[in-house]
């Protein structure tokens, strides 16, 4: 498997944190999205997704390479392929419940905040991180109370979901936009504790990744 992503893309992270849960073995293909307009734009990466988007999956199968884009269509790929360990609960309601908690994530908080919506916000004359702040609350107070009744460790239960994936990314960006989630979000600041604490998520945050990043020699400095 190769894995095109970047290292502070919400998808590409929910989607390292679900091939770290599998235990899955990938190879890193790096996608600056800022460089020269965006490496994503290029018409080798447009080939592959024609939304000029990361993450890219590719996969190679007996000498056949299929290359998936959209991570939560991944997600669910890789849920029907490598089936153990499980990322959907097994009871129905609770399954409903964790892919609507994730799309509550994917459609209604990270389209509104991602790179190329909040440039065209700018242009417009609009204050970007007050538009970004407005769709981060919003999204995750209504995760919150969806969550509540049917969190635990995790967002759905003991174990880590499709939600989990989708949350602690948000979580980063939510904190990069200065909303106080440990404040104003108490449920979602204990399940990223928790997550926290768990290999696949520590191995998938952003500032471990190859190309985030290095701190100048005076801020390691003791």
């Amino acid at each position: 498997m190769k894995l095109y992503g970047y290292w502070r893309s919400s998808a590409s992270y929910r989607l390292r944190i679900a091939l770290g849960l599998k235990g899955l073995e990938y190879e890193t293909a790096l996608v600056h999205l800022l460089e020269g307009g965006g490496q994503q734009h290029a018409d080798s990466f447009r080939a592959m997704n024609p939304m000029s988007q990361v993450p890219v999956l590719e996969v190679t199968e007996l000498g056949k390479t299929v290359r998936l884009a959209q991570s939560i269509a991944i997600m669910e790929y890789l849920e029907e392929t490598y089936p153990r360990p499980a990322l959907l609960p097994a009871d129905p309601v609770l399954r409903a419940r964790a892919r609507q908690l994730t799309e509550l994530v994917n459609s209604g908080i990270q389209p509104l905040q991602n790179l190329f919506v909040l440039n065209q916000a700018k242009e417009r004359g609009v204050d970007a991180k007050a538009w970004t702040q407005l769709f981060i609350r919003r999204g995750l107070a209504a995760y919150a109370a969806i969550a509540e009744p049917i969190a635990s460790t995790y967002s759905v239960g003991d174990q880590p979901t499709f939600a989990d994936c989708a949350l602690i990314p948000q979580l980063y960006a939510a904190r990069r936009f200065e909303v106080d989630v440990e404040t104003e979000f108490p449920l979602l600041a204990r399940i990223d504790a928790a997550c926290a604490k768990h290999p696949a998520f520590e191995a998938a945050h952003p500032d471990r990744q190859p190309d985030a990043p290095q701190p100048e020699p005076s801020e390691t400095r003791s």
